[in-house]
């Protein structure tokens, strides 16, 4: 069976993949600046893993924000 075309889709359809990508940029560059501003110190490990890991999905900014921030 072969997924469906955007113009298959409903308006609201559209909409909710829409907000779920605008979601995961917001996400991103969240974790991205606070990974850029924020000091070696206050960081669990190295930045660079972190920095690759946001580029996953969702999963790598919200792991960042988790665990990888010192509070």
């Amino acid at each position: 069976m072969a997924g469906k075309n955007w113009s298959d889709l409903s308006t609201r359809q559209k909409r909710g993949i829409t907000l779920g990508a605008v979601v995961q940029l917001v996400l991103l560059g969240a974790a991205l600046s606070d990974i850029y501003r924020r000091p070696e110190e206050q960081i669990r490990g190295s930045k660079w893993p972190w920095v690759l890991a946001s580029f996953v999905n969702f999963v790598g900014p919200a792991s960042y924000f988790l665990y990888g921030r010192k509070r």
